[in-house]
């Protein structure tokens, strides 16, 4: 372990491990690299608590493109991550995303994001209330407008896998992992100049990349630079179905997709059960250690949602169920990613308000090109600036789960 490093990463849950690993594959980066992360069992981290879905139904098209990388990203990785064999397979699960919409604003929305995502060669078809009952007998169309299903490209994939095999790989290239806990940044004029750890050790470091989740606003003010980015509190419930409607579908052979009702509950089939959840009307910050569930979502709002949905859902028994925190951006819901304006060395992946972990390969990708070669060369991230907090000119994601 040295005493400086050319980056530093701060949190190495998806995002710091696979920037660490995009820096290390990288033939044009020559560099040392050193991830921090400081609790290594994950269990209160983003990453390990997340529903773990990927899709391209977004509003803007650079977040639709990032979903695209990420399906094919994801289809290469055990290739990509291969060291004396293949890297581990995900599992990723093509289920797709389903959104409803019963309100004409919901329905003008739809319209306006599929037309986004066509732009983009997005495999996503809309369906008026006719044809979304043929393909989802299971359920209630009476109120629905308008629905918007992805048929290739969506799903959801083990999300530990991503993150232990991105950091296994960035090991075996090179990079240096340290537990070890940042609280305090060093900062000189306008550059930082390395890292306090909870151990009392200090590291130099030629770039921080601020990596850290939900704790990424508290990073951020140890060098004196406002974030947006705060937690945010989400449950989720496993359920049981006494007559389960997984099969029953008549597209992606009989599999059902991950739904989106139009009170924003969300549910998905996991095996022999069913995930879950929604984003409260009442959604305040949460304290960095507050994990508990928020058990009168499920009588108060989520299964009375799914029960009126499809009558399947009437009979239900929850299994188990946990809380987890977004790291959202109560900005514009949108990604922050690049260099701060000012303090050119230190460098924002944050604020993706729930797809952060569908974001991580192509954003990670990102953070490696800014520092190997001073700007963007596959997918332009310019639009996540950090600038346009300073100009108040929000760059708005409205599909937000």
């Amino acid at each position: 372990m040295k005493d400086t490093y050319d980056v530093v990463i701060v949190g190495g849950a998806v995002m710091g491990s696979l920037t660490a690993w995009w820096l290390a594959s990288t033939p044009d980066f020559d560099g040392s690299v050193l991830l921090i992360e400081r609790d290594t069992s994950y269990a209160t981290s983003s990453t390990a608590l997340s529903a773990s879905g990927i899709r391209v139904q977004f509003s803007n098209r650079v977040n639709v493109e990032i979903g695209q990388f990420g399906a094919t990203f994801l289809r290469d990785f055990p290739d990509l991550m291969a060291l004396d064999g293949p890297g581990p397979s995900l599992n990723f699960h093509p289920g797709g995303y389903l959104f409803l919409a019963a309100t004409q604003r919901q329905e003008r929305i739809m319209r306006d994001n599929h037309a986004v995502q066509r732009a983009a060669g997005a495999d996503v078809v809309l369906w008026d209330p006719d044809q979304l009952a043929w393909a989802f007998p299971h359920l209630n169309t009476a109120d629905i407008r308008l629905a918007s299903y992805g048929q290739s490209g969506e799903g959801w994939f083990d999300n530990t896998g991503l993150m232990n095999g991105a950091r296994t790989k960035a090991r075996a290239l090179g990079v240096d992992m340290l537990v070890d806990e940042v609280t305090g940044i060093t900062r000189v004029g306008n550059r930082v100049t390395g890292v306090t750890l909870g151990s009392g050790r200090q590291i130099g470091a030629g770039t921080v990349v601020n990596a850290a989740g939900p704790r990424a606003g508290h990073v951020a003010a140890m060098a004196g630079l406002d974030l947006p980015v705060e937690p945010r509190k989400r449950t989720v419930f496993v359920f049981d179905a006494a007559q389960s409607p997984e099969g029953t579908a008549r597209v992606n052979n009989g599999r059902l997709p991950l739904m989106v009702d139009t009170s924003g509950i969300w549910v998905r089939p996991e095996g022999n059960v069913f995930l879950t959840g929604y984003a409260p009307d009442n959604d305040p910050p949460a304290p960095l250690d507050d994990f508990e569930p928020t058990h009168q979502d499920w009588e108060n709002h989520v299964w009375p949602a799914l029960a009126e949905r499809a009558p399947a859902f009437e009979a239900l028994k929850v299994q188990r169920f946990w809380a987890g925190h977004y790291e959202y951006n109560s900005f514009d819901q949108n990604g922050i990613v690049g260099r701060h304006p000012e303090v050119s060395n230190f460098i924002f992946q944050n604020g993706f308000s729930g797809h952060g972990l569908q974001q991580a390969p192509a954003v990670g990708r990102g953070v490696m090109e800014l520092i190997t070669y001073g700007g963007f060369r596959s997918l332009d991230l310019s639009d996540f600036c950090y600038e346009r907090i300073a100009r108040a000119a929000p760059f708005l994601e409205r599909a937000i789960v």
